[in-house]
């Protein structure tokens, strides 16, 4: 798959993950994320293997790209594997290559409440928050360590609150905002596990 466009002035969240399996977890929080940022699209970068975690159970990168397409319920949602075409293995890296090729165009990032209370393990974690706006969704378990993370905790005063989220794309970074939202309990490793046993 190649980029998909990026004219300038549109709103784009970017939601990376590895998405080993997509589940309705990860569309409730793209579902969020569209309406509550009023985002013109999402995509969804499905990572060849996220640096912090084990690939042993890995599934094919071409398998899970279409596996989550499969899930997207709007035509707005788009899964890619722009990072391995990219040749990216670090979001930092991929901001920045999305920054240089489309600087007009409004790039957010979209996270889960999981992946932001870890954010501070990030590589070049601040350099992240520099260069695009980031959208925090609410995950079951995950809301106090989210907002009391070293992340949430440096960047406090560049916090938007959630009933201003739809300037978050035009935010200049460092910005964030917390989404609250109704919580969905799935999880791929949880799927994982159910198809071990």
């Amino acid at each position: 798959m190649a980029a998909p466009a990026a004219p300038a002035g549109l709103r784009i969240g970017l939601m990376g993950g590895s998405f080993n399996p997509p589940h309705s977890g990860h569309v409730a929080v793209a579902r969020a994320a569209m309406r509550r940022l009023a985002l013109d699209r999402l995509w969804l970068l499905v990572s060849p293997g996220n640096p912090l975690k084990s690939h042993h159970e890995l599934a094919r990168l071409d398998d899970r790209v279409a596996a989550l397409q499969r899930l997207l319920p709007d035509r707005r949602m788009i899964a890619s594997d722009l990072e391995a075409r990219l040749g990216t293995r670090y979001t930092v890296d991929t901001l920045a290559a999305l920054r240089r090729r489309f600087p007009s165009t409004r790039f957010v990032w979209v996270m889960g409440a999981d992946g932001f209370a870890e954010m501070h393990c990030w590589r070049n974690w601040r350099d992240i928050a520099a260069l695009a706006p980031i959208a925090v969704v609410d995950r079951p378990g995950w809301r106090f360590k989210a907002l009391s993370s070293p992340v949430a905790r440096t960047m406090a005063r560049r916090r938007l609150d959630e009933r201003l989220a739809r300037r978050l794309p035009c935010a200049k970074p460092p910005a964030w905002t917390f989404l609250s939202t109704r919580l969905n309990p799935q999880s791929s490793t949880s799927i994982r596990r159910l198809r071990t046993t």
